[in-house]
């Protein structure tokens, strides 16, 4: 039985649910709106200010859809009310993040400067004021392309052991490394 699908949804206030032809999930909110289309063994009805997900059969693949649809749809619903943001920050000497426009030009250490332009749901800050190290801020409505454009982001240039130079998030920690000097007092 599965334990996230059991439970509702609520409905915020300021958020408008409606469940369209060919079982397509429209949810609008202060911040966008976003579109899910439902698998055909999934129910989804609105009642009391809640959304409650439902399955039509036991089957192992139905049940394992349950609690994902109940999931997405609840990260739909924050995402349109509230919004998701992730944080990276760009560690070493002359590593630096401007933005022009939409596009954000990253100096990371290579022989050239990397641009890169996201989506269109998503939006970047880059914040140079408030530490010595660049903050680069990525929001959006959608949870996956948040996350999804700030590994893109991150796998420009990976946080090394040694010295820990590179682009990471703000509440990673990474393990460092000894390095040669280490081993040759062994």
């Amino acid at each position: 039985m599965s334990r996230i699908g059991n439970q509702p949804v609520p409905i915020g206030e300021n958020v408008e649910f409606s469940l369209g032809a060919d079982n397509v999930i429209t949810v609008k909110g202060e911040k966008g709106s976003d579109t899910l289309r439902i698998h055909p063994d999934i129910t989804v009805e609105k009642s009391n200010g809640e959304i409650v997900v439902k399955r039509n059969s036991d089957a192992k693949d139905v049940r394992s859809l349950h609690g994902l649809y109940r999931s997405l749809i609840s990260n739909m619903i924050t995402g349109v009310s509230e919004g998701y943001e992730k944080q990276l920050e760009i560690i070493g000497v002359g590593y630096r993040a401007t933005l022009s426009g939409d596009v954000l030009e990253l100096n990371i250490g290579y022989s050239h400067p990397i641009y890169f332009v996201p989506p269109d749901d998503i939006s970047l800050e880059v914040d140079t004021k408030t530490k010595k190290n660049p903050i680069i801020k990525v929001k959006g409505t959608n949870k996956e392309m948040v996350g999804q454009v700030a590994a893109k982001i991150r796998s420009l240039r990976k946080p090394e052991p040694y010295k820990g130079k590179g682009i990471r998030y703000i509440d990673e920690r990474v393990r460092r490394k000894a390095g040669k000097s280490a081993a040759k007092e062994a």
